[in-house]
């Protein structure tokens, strides 16, 4: 098993005809997932990096590219439910089914798009933040660069990426784990390939600086997943 390079093997996920049920399956799992191993938390490290440094409590506008199921933005709307600060939540993704399954499933106000993520709608407010959670790895360099750059311009204040470490003990114990508890043949293929798609830390400071993008940080996160945080500079 070659863990020094990317795998571009495509994952069942990206496939554009799955069966309904098949993936709502899948939606159901990834949510399990990252609430137990640590999904969520770097999602919400990330969002708590900007809050930190903004302080004031005041309406935030946040945009999720690649939403999914809308998990994540759900974790953010009970996170900042608690800290009784007022939001507006977006999500897009090209897939209907799994903007269908969001709405179905959501229970606080969250706005939808069904499009690429490039063709987002953003006349009416341009988000505070920007970001997405195992995203990235579905794509290839070049499309990253240009992902990168597409979060940095439309976003006002910055940009924040949750993805997976590429490493041994990450694909092998998904791996088992999956094949023990998941009833989704997705998951099982999926989860453990995700692994040998996803980065190492050179990987994102190439891409970030092909990118041109020069003031970010790249933090470690249990469980092999990247934080990847990027703060545009405050005009005065």
């Amino acid at each position: 098993m070659n863990f020094k390079n990317r795998s571009y093997t495509l994952e069942l996920l990206d496939n554009d005809v799955i069966p309904q049920k098949d993936l709502y399956q899948n939606l159901r799992e990834l949510d399990f997932i990252n609430q137990w191993l640590g999904g969520h938390q770097v999602v919400l490290a990330g969002l708590h990096y900007f809050l930190e440094k903004s302080r004031a409590i005041k309406p935030v506008s946040i945009l999720e590219i690649g939403s999914g199921g809308g998990d994540n933005l759900r974790a953010i709307g009970r996170f900042l439910h608690k800290k009784n600060i007022p939001y507006h939540l977006q999500g897009v993704d090209l897939k209907n089914d799994c903007v269908q399954f969001a709405r179905q499933h959501q229970n606080i106000p969250i706005q939808y798009q069904v499009c690429d993520y490039q063709l987002t709608d953003l006349t009416l407010q341009k988000p505070d933040y920007i970001f997405n959670s195992l995203f990235c790895h579905h794509f290839k360099e070049p499309d990253l660069i240009n992902m990168l750059q597409w979060m940095y311009k439309h976003s006002e204040k910055g940009f924040f990426i949750a993805d997976l470490h590429r490493h041994p003990l990450a694909y092998y114990s998904i791996k088992i784990l999956t094949g023990l508890f998941s009833k989704s043949y997705l998951v099982r293929n999926d989860a453990p390939l995700s692994v040998l798609r996803g980065f190492r830390k050179t990987d994102w400071e190439i891409l970030l600086d092909q990118a041109q993008i020069k003031n970010y940080k790249i933090r470690w996160k249990w469980a092999f997943r990247w934080l990847i945080i990027v703060e545009k500079p405050t005009i005065h």
